[in-house]
């Protein structure tokens, strides 16, 4: 085992004399109390450590011991239901200081019940049996990649700590390897794949404005910038319990304490729409606030996603949310000054442009090793300083992500929530998820969104002029665009968070609500085409169930839409006069 002596120390950073050999991103113990760390530069015969916890108390010539092996997590089905911190360490009691082996929490004991006999042959990837938790899911006791071989025993059913070997695995050197239902993976690389699928159909998030403007793929990434007080941390809290995956893990990267306090209160007490049980079965926090060591939050963002493959390899559809990726940057920034690196662009490192596309690319929907189906679907929020979507973080990031959710001060001060700014956000494979709206019973779907998107943009249009002339003044057609523009925003994209029947919204909700709203549009028109003054629309009686209907209809209550369908034809038809009379008014005129 190499050794090495601290020389020199600033904060997290330490340099120490190598006595022995030392490999890049090695794993290292620092000091009596075992501190974490990880070499990040060798130099001769010396080693710059970066330190994932305080070094308050540090000295030179305190002695650091090298693991012989990266920095790694354990992951398994006992992460379900969990909090910890950025290095998978737990933060719901007990000790928290990772001992060897990367354990994150102490062993749970968990149901096994094997589908594999002696003899058998495996590959990396595939299963050896079902794993029960406590609650949640049935879970594949999943042999790890880099394993394959015979098996030459295997465990019967009954209950086993996570960390027990419930089979043996001889391989192709005829080694024999322990097989538990958890396994240690190193955090900065990706976890292998069968290969990797196009998609061709969105992550439903209930979020009507995302869903149906600005589709995220399953697989996808997504950024979400906005400035303070825009409500980014709302939001993805908001897709944390809306969205469609099977596994939420949610990231709190550096944020304030008090946040991710709610954060950790709320979600153990909401209960899953879809199933019934608590959410927090299906669940992942993982919590590095502000006042916790800067390098931890360096890291913390690679023991998420490596979580996140991990339950995709078990052929599961998981949402990663990151809150937010500004205060990684800023944590990289700190680490790479007091390694004495060259500044760039912002101050920020010049590597941050491939930082930042190592962590998105680990998303996809991929085939896996196993032969199923899952994915990694990355959501992360960024907080440029006084919401300059030009400075750095930003800028990079759009060049990684298909799905752009820009989020707009003056929007959240007008309390319209989600405050996604339909003009500054775009989704670059919205129009590739028509077939998959078609089959969802939205055929008009593409049709709507860019009629709703072309009416957003001749509102921000129309709106300069209306401040220089009136309102009043413009002519009738431009008054309907602006009546329609403001029935879009209040009838279908605000959305209350608030409201049981409306904080979540599925496809058939969101269909039936795009087509009633695109239907009033068209009737409105042709009632303006044939002279009726656009004051009298504002006096329909169908306007306020239709602004209303997103809080007072829910998803299963199909049968209320086609009432309010009904009435808004049975309006209209005694609103525009028929044919006839139109041709006698005009004569007589």
């Amino acid at each position: 085992m190499s050794m090495a002596a601290i020389r020199w120390i600033s904060g997290p950073v330490l340099r120490a004399t190598a006595h022995g050999p030392f490999f890049l991103r090695e794993c290292v113990r620092v000091g009596p109390q075992g501190l974490l760390g990880e070499v990040v530069r060798i130099d001769g015969d010396e080693i710059t450590v970066q330190v994932y916890e305080d070094t308050t108390g540090l000295r030179p010539g305190t002695l650091i011991e090298g693991e012989r092996q990266p920095l790694a997590v354990r992951v398994g089905p006992a992460l379900l239901g969990n909090i910890f911190d950025g290095l998978l360490r737990p933060l719901t009691g007990g000790d928290t200081r990772m001992k060897a082996g990367f354990r994150p929490a102490p062993p749970a004991r968990l149901a096994f019940r094997p589908a594999r006999k002696p003899g058998d042959t495996v590959k990396g990837g595939e299963s050896l049996g079902e794993v029960a938790p406590a609650a949640g899911r049935a879970l594949a006791c999943l042999v790890p990649p880099d394993v394959e071989g015979e098996i030459v025993a295997i465990a019967p059913a009954g209950d086993y700590e996570d960390t027990h070997a419930v089979a043996t695995v001889r391989t192709a050197g005829g080694d024999e390897r322990g097989v538990a239902m958890s396994h240690a993976w190193p955090v900065r690389v990706p976890r292998p794949v069968a290969r990797r699928l196009p998609t061709k159909e969105p992550l439903v998030t209930g979020q009507r404005i995302l869903d149906a403007l600005f589709p995220v793929a399953l697989g996808g990434k997504a950024a979400i910038p906005g400035g303070f007080g825009t409500g980014k941390t709302v939001l993805l809290e908001a897709l944390a319990k809306g969205c469609a995956a099977d596994v939420i893990v949610y990231l709190g990267c550096g944020e304030r304490g008090n946040e991710m306090a709610g954060v950790l209160e709320e979600l153990p007490e909401l209960v899953d729409p879809r199933t019934g049980r608590k959410l927090m079965e299906r669940t992942v926090i993982i919590a590095n606030t502000s006042n916790m060591p800067v390098a931890a939050r360096e890291a913390s963002i690679y023991s998420a996603i490596t979580v996140a493959e991990y339950f995709r390899d078990q052929g599961l559809h998981v949402a990663l949310m990151a809150d937010s990726t500004s205060r990684w940057a800023e944590a990289l920034r700190e680490v790479s000054g007091r390694f004495g690196e060259l500044p760039g662009e912002g101050g920020y490192p010049a590597y941050l442009s491939s930082r930042l596309a190592e962590f998105y690319e680990r998303a996809a929907l991929v085939e896996t090793l196993s032969g199923s189906r899952g994915s990694v679907t990355v959501m992360g929020a960024i907080s440029p300083p006084s919401g300059d979507f030009s400075e750095p973080v930003t800028s990079h990031t759009k060049r990684y992500v298909r799905a752009f959710w820009a989020l707009d001060v003056k929007r959240a001060q007008a309390r319209f929530y989600p405050a996604v700014h339909p003009l500054q956000s775009y989704s670059e494979d919205a129009a590739g998820f028509a077939p998959w709206w078609n089959e969802n019973g939205n055929t008009q779907w593409l049709e709507l969104r860019r009629r709703f998107l072309t009416l957003l943009d001749e509102q921000s249009r129309l709106e300069r002029m209306a401040k220089i002339i009136g309102k009043d003044a413009l002519p009738a057609r431009q008054q309907l665009t602006l009546a329609c523009a403001d029935l879009v925003n209040e009838a279908f994209l605000r959305q209350s968070a608030f409201a049981p029947k409306d904080r979540v919204a599925g496809p058939a909700k969101q269909a039936a609500m795009m087509r009633l709203v695109g239907r009033f549009i068209e009737l409105a028109t042709q009632a303006v085409a044939a002279g009726v003054a656009p004051e009298a629309l504002s006096r329909l009686a169908c306007l306020r169930p239709l602004a209303r209907m997103g809080e007072e209809i829910g998803d299963d209550e199909q049968e209320k839409f086609e009432a309010v369908a009904a009435a808004l034809e049975t309006e209209f038809h005694a609103l525009i006069p028929a044919p006839e009379a139109r041709d006698e008014a005009a004569a007589a005129g």
